[in-house]
């Protein structure tokens, strides 16, 4: 594992702290202080030890890390290319089409773009959900590049170029895990596993298998549900009578479940991990929050992947607050209702952005809050140099809603500075950019030029413009006519 070099004492001064405790506590003025890899004080006017880096959060934010559960971090180096791709589009590139000629090399560099990318937004931990590992080569390239990076991670292992129960039981995926996540030399404490795989709703249940490997693993599983054309409640229900719905299960999207498969989400305490860019955009169905939140499930947040979207959880909490309040408005106005006050909050949508994020990975024993004993995964939002920094009247709102990356002051994880003044620390970009480079040339010269274009650019269907009743014949005379009357 790379060293990411010492630990020196912290002390974040003056800001306004989210705690994300139980109590939701907001702190006016306040310094945390960070010895080691935890979180030593909270309060006014803190003594520190001597030699303690002071870092000036007047004016700012200080809050949890925040943590991402699903990004397909292998596919950032094709960063954009999908902008206007729909769901079919995407399962036919990366599942049929191309995504079999990324290399260990492509998914190393697209993993060492995105977690740049996650800490540089201030995502202490992310969720690499990593369905491009063809071999073990393209596993121990990707789990290379997350530790090369000082970012806390979980990988997700899949492969979407075989059945889940044939990959997760070769010879060579046990030996992976046995390598590089419970050998001697691993650090599960900054590298976490999950499987991840979907489940068609087969009534044989194919997937059986994976999940019995998962078991005997003791290894969460995380899986694309409720997902519009893909997977459906059958799924849900099979993996329900045959025992294998967990509380550490993590279902992405989940929108277009019935209520049947929520209710047994809720029963069996399995959370929802929610891409409100990706559901909209995408078309995996509704950003299904408002439905979440009637069945009591816990929700976390998830950008899912830079070939289309924003790689920062910003977006996620305003895109996520904006389609809940959108679909509360819309079913009111259907009634002939009208909606006076807002079922979700901004401190919602933070406290999923964080804390929620904790829960569902099984770590909110020592993350996603800012209280004393806890791992030191803390982010500074604060730009003097923007107008949109002041006022600060609203500390959640501020963040739901004016807050960006370019915000993103200081970073700390694990009690290491990780970005200070706006600036990355520890991370190589000018070497990060060339691996990509050359990811982006190889999958261009192999795809060719006009495969790659039209890939980036699919056919636009024709809109139909409905006939309006109110165009006038000949617009200039009907105007004289006007005139000439009155």
């Amino acid at each position: 594992m790379t060293d990411h070099g010492s630990r020196t004492p912290v002390v974040l001064r003056g800001g306004t702290v989210l705690t994300q405790d139980d109590a939701a506590t907001v702190l006016q003025s306040a310094d945390v202080l960070v010895v080691d890899d935890r979180i030593s004080a909270v309060g006014p006017a803190l003594e520190v030890p001597e030699g303690t880096v002071e870092i000036d959060a007047t004016g700012g934010i200080v809050m949890p890390g925040m943590i991402d559960t699903h990004r397909h971090m292998w596919q950032t180096a094709m960063r954009g290319y999908g902008a206007d791709w729909t769901l079919t589009q995407y399962f036919v590139w990366y599942y049929l089409e191309s995504g079999k000629h990324f290399r260990p090399e492509d998914v190393h560099a697209g993993n060492l773009l995105a977690a740049a990318e996650a800490i540089d937004a201030g995502v202490t931990t992310c969720v690499d959900w990593s369905h491009g590992l063809q071999t073990v080569d393209h596993a121990d390239a990707a789990v290379d590049a997350l530790q090369a990076v000082p970012g806390r991670f979980v990988l997700a292992y899949g492969n979407i170029q075989q059945p889940p129960a044939e990959w997760s039981g070769s010879p060579q995926f046990r030996d992976f895990v046995n390598r590089r996540i419970t050998g001697t030399g691993s650090n599960s404490d900054m590298l976490g596993f999950q499987m991840a795989f979907d489940v068609t709703g087969d009534p044989t249940f194919p997937e059986k298998g994976a999940f019995e490997v998962a078991r005997e693993l003791g290894v969460p599983v995380t899986t694309h549900a409720g997902v519009w054309g893909a997977t459906n409640d059958d799924g849900i229900k099979l993996m329900h009578d045959n025992g294998f719905m967990t509380p550490e299960t993590i279902y992405v999207h989940a929108a277009t479940l019935s209520a049947d498969s929520y209710h047994r989400i809720a029963a069996t305490g399995g959370s929802i991990s929610v891409s409100t860019e990706s559901e909209q955009s995408a078309g995996q169905g509704y950003p299904p929050t408002w439905a979440i939140r009637a069945h009591g499930i816990p929700v976390s947040l998830s950008m899912d992947t830079s070939v289309w979207w924003s790689g920062d959880l910003f977006t996620a909490m305003r895109t996520t607050l904006g389609a809940d309040r959108s679909r509360e408005h819309m079913e009111a106005h259907a009634k002939g209702d009208t909606v006076t006050h807002s079922s979700l909050r901004a401190s919602h949508v933070v406290e999923w952005a964080t804390r929620g994020g904790a829960k569902a990975i099984g770590r909110d024993a020592d993350l996603g809050s800012i209280e004393v004993g806890k791992k030191a995964d803390v982010v500074l939002i604060k730009n003097d140099a923007s107008p949109v920094s002041f006022p600060l009247l609203n500390p959640y709102g501020h963040v739901a809603f004016q807050a960006q990356r370019g915000d993103v002051h200081t970073v700390l994880v694990d009690g290491r500075i990780v970005k200070r003044d706006h600036e990355l620390v520890g991370v190589d970009l000018g070497a990060v950019r060339a691996k990509v480079e050359a990811t982006v040339e190889h999958l261009r010269s192999t795809l060719g030029e006009d495969a790659w274009l039209k890939g980036m650019n699919p056919d636009v269907p024709e809109t139909a413009v409905i006939d309006n009743p109110y165009t006038y014949t000949d617009y200039r005379s009907s105007t004289t006519h006007g005139e000439a009357l009155s």
